[in-house]
Order: C-alpha cells, then structure tokens, then sequence
C-alpha cells in the first residue's frame, strides 16, 4: 500500500546563506519531514501559493502539517499589535489559512505544530494571547515542560498520562475557535493542544514540537488517518 502523501508548510525568509549563495529561501527544519517518514508518511514540503490554489493542492494531498513559525499578525484575528508580537508574514498567514480552510472543507487530516495550532484556533474565528512569559528559557533553545491531556478527548486516548514536551513559544490560544476544544493544558494553564472533537474527522493542534521529541503517537494516529483518508471511496 503506498505511504501517504503528507504536505508540510515551509518558512520562507528573505536572505538565507548556504554555500556560496544568500538567497530568499523556502526552508523547513528536517525534523518535520523525518517525524512524517517515522510515522509511516512520505513528506513533501509546501511553500506558499497563490491562495486560490489551496483546494487544489490540498486535492493531491491526504494530510497536512501546519509548521511552526513566525507569529500570526493579530490583524487576522482583529486585534491591536502588541509590541512584542514579531513581525508580520502575511505571505504565509495568507497561504497557511486558505490550506487550513481546504483541510476542513474537504475532511483532510490535519496537524497544527505551534504556529500551525494558533493558525488552526485563528482560521476558525479564536484569538491569540500575543505575549506569554515562562515557555521560553534560552533563546534558540527548546524549554521542556509537562503538558496534562484533557479527559475524553482524542490527545487524551493518544497520550493518557502527563507527559513532558519540547516547547517554544510566546504567544497562546485565548478564545477558542468555532468547534474546537481545549485537549491537554500546562501546568500554567496555557492551552497547549486543541482539536475538533468531531470523530469523523482527525484535527489536532499541539503547541509544542513534537518533531523535537521522539514520541510519535501524536503523529502516528495523524498519517493513520491521512491513509484512511487516501483509500475513501471517491464520488
């Protein structure tokens, strides 16, 4: 049976020096791919697009991971900036946003990784907490923290117990988006995993990185369901 095909946004910066070259780049840490490919996917990376184009794509595609990132510009969820709210992208807000609302519209499984889950909350109509102290220690370093799953969610029968994860983020889900429900929260209490609890479909937001982290029951369960949705019957 062919592994399915599982599309992973991209960063894009403006100058990126490799070799000889500095160049505007589209780029993604490998740990995203190698998480896929560990869990059973075949990885292929997505940099933005027309936003026309998102049902398209989203057409050839039986998942989709929605990577971490830069923060989404607060006006996306009509809010004033916050002067530590990081420069806006609205090349990838516009591109990531239309794919999230593709991969709802067409049942598509869906994985939010920080970025990706506060996208996923801000598509659906939530907001954003834009600074929130105690989730990053060092700068460029991963803080480890334990998460606690929420009974009765999807998270919850994936990881039943506390677990520790990688984090790095300063910004949090506040009000939740349409549908979604909170599925592990910090010791702080800041939402760190939210889902749609609609079982037909699987749409998960975590707000660590498990491509940091050797656990991949989070993703197993995600490319399990990317393969169910590769092999439903077409109409």
């Amino acid at each position: 049976m062919p592994r399915p095909l599982i599309g992973i946004t991209t960063y894009v910066e403006a100058s990126t020096r490799y070799g000889v070259w500095d160049l505007p780049t589209a780029l993604l840490p490998v740990g995203y791919h190698e998480l896929v490919q560990a869990a059973g996917g075949t990885a292929v990376l997505l940099p933005p697009d027309e936003v026309g184009r998102a049902a398209e794509v989203l057409g050839r595609l039986d998942g989709l991971v929605v990577a971490g990132g830069p923060d989404v510009d607060p006006v996306r969820y009509g809010a004033p900036r916050d002067p530590r709210t990081g420069p806006a992208a609205a090349v990838r807000d516009e591109w990531e946003l239309a794919l999230i609302g593709a991969a709802l519209d067409s049942g598509t499984p869906l994985l939010g990784v920080c970025r990706g889950m506060q996208a996923l909350n801000v598509a659906l109509g939530g907001t954003l907490v834009q600074h929130i102290d105690g989730h990053v220690d060092t700068l460029g370093v991963m803080s480890w923290h334990p998460v606690r799953p929420v009974a009765g969610t999807r998270y919850a029968e994936l990881v039943p117990e506390e677990a520790k994860v990688p984090t790095y983020h300063h910004q949090a889900v506040e009000r939740l988006g349409a549908g979604l429900v909170v599925s592990a929260y910090a010791s702080d209490g800041t939402v760190e995993a939210i889902e749609l609890p609609d079982r037909d479909r699987w749409v998960v937001g975590v707000q660590w990185h498990p491509e940091r982290d050797k656990d991949t029951r989070v993703t197993s369960s995600f490319v399990d369901a990317a393969t169910e949705h590769a092999n439903r019957p077409h109409p």
